[in-house]
């Protein structure tokens, strides 16, 4: 090759990888809080379509990854779907810029692990006994190659363990413009799970890991989120509450193993709109996550959540690799 084709082939290519780095979402606007593009939405069964949620400001791509059940697949999907138009590579590397991990459960933190090998270097948010699970039974050599900074072995050093305070304190997430407060859950105590309050600007999203109710899990840790959230709601900051309904209503209580169901999760919004003032939470954006796919479960919990729905939610029921725009 002479050294001109040379220099006009490598300007071509470093052309086509800033502009991918810098490409806009498709079907940006100016007035958009946050763009979320699901990588996974069930609870279980199918392992190509497990808890993951790319989540980023308006017209930004420098997006977090709220747990990571699945990963490739739900990338590939994405692009399929043109959520994305660069590959599925320069998503994985370049506009996932944190892994926030809810608890260690493997629906929700397999397809980091399995992806790691292609990965870049990035930073793993998660409270301290979560960040120990990751460490002492998944990157240990004997699991999986050690890619954290920290545990067993030999490190890597590709994933740097960045542990949130159980204070609720507010932590800049590094390479975005967001920030997260941690909050503890109840997943089948004496589980923990976590929800993440993530803030950009003035706009805030609620995403809760697996959860309990208090009731059954005679916990207050549900009723302290929401009291947290309660001003933003009244502001009408709070975009969106992602939270889970894994079984439909017929599941007995001694049978959740720390998840919810449409009627508890319509009496804990009742508990949230109690604080929150007449009609505050009407047109709400309500993501339900963590649907367990199992016969025609996923159509009852619907059913049942749009027939319980006497606060005129916003439900929205995500599909794996199609864009959330709030």
């Amino acid at each position: 090759m002479s050294t001109h084709k040379f220099i006009n082939s490598s300007i071509l290519f470093l052309l086509l990888v800033l502009s991918s780095c810098v490409s806009l979402p498709q079907g940006t606007d100016s007035n958009l809080a946050f763009r979320v593009v699901p990588l996974g939405v069930k609870g279980g069964v199918d392992e190509s379509n497990l808890s993951a949620y790319m989540l980023a400001p308006g017209n930004s791509n420098s997006y977090i990854c709220l747990d990571a059940g699945t990963l490739h697949y739900g990338i590939s999907k994405a692009v399929s779907n043109k959520a994305f138009t660069v590959p599925a590579s320069v998503v994985l590397k370049s506009y996932i810029k944190a892994y926030l991990i809810s608890h260690p459960h493997l629906d929700h933190i397999s397809g980091l692990i399995i992806n790691s090998t292609e990965d870049s270097t990035k930073n793993i948010y998660a409270t301290e006994s979560c960040i120990s699970q990751i460490k002492e039974h998944y990157f240990n050599w004997k699991s999986w190659p050690n890619f954290g900074n920290a545990g067993e072995g030999f490190t890597l050093k590709q994933y740097q363990y960045k542990v949130l305070p159980a204070n609720a304190t507010e932590v800049h997430i590094e390479n975005t413009d967001m920030q997260v407060q941690a909050f503890p859950l109840s997943h089948s105590a004496p589980y923990q799970s976590t929800a993440f309050l993530i803030r950009s600007k003035d706009n805030f999203v609620l995403y809760l890991g697996d959860t309990g109710p208090d009731e059954v899990e005679k916990s207050d840790n549900l009723q302290a989120v929401w009291e947290s959230i309660t001003p933003l709601i009244k502001a009408k900051q709070l975009k969106a509450i992602f939270i889970e309904v894994s079984y439909p209503d017929d599941q007995p209580d001694n049978n959740l193993f720390g998840h919810l169901t449409p009627r508890w999760l319509m009496q804990e919004m009742g508990n949230l709109n109690n604080l929150s003032g007449t009609n505050a939470m009407q047109g709400l954006n309500v993501v339900i996550t963590h649907m367990k796919p199992t016969g025609n479960s996923e159509e009852i919990i619907k059913r049942q959540l749009r027939e319980r729905n006497s606060l005129k939610l916003n439900l929205i029921f995500p599909e794996q690799g199609e864009a959330i725009t709030l």
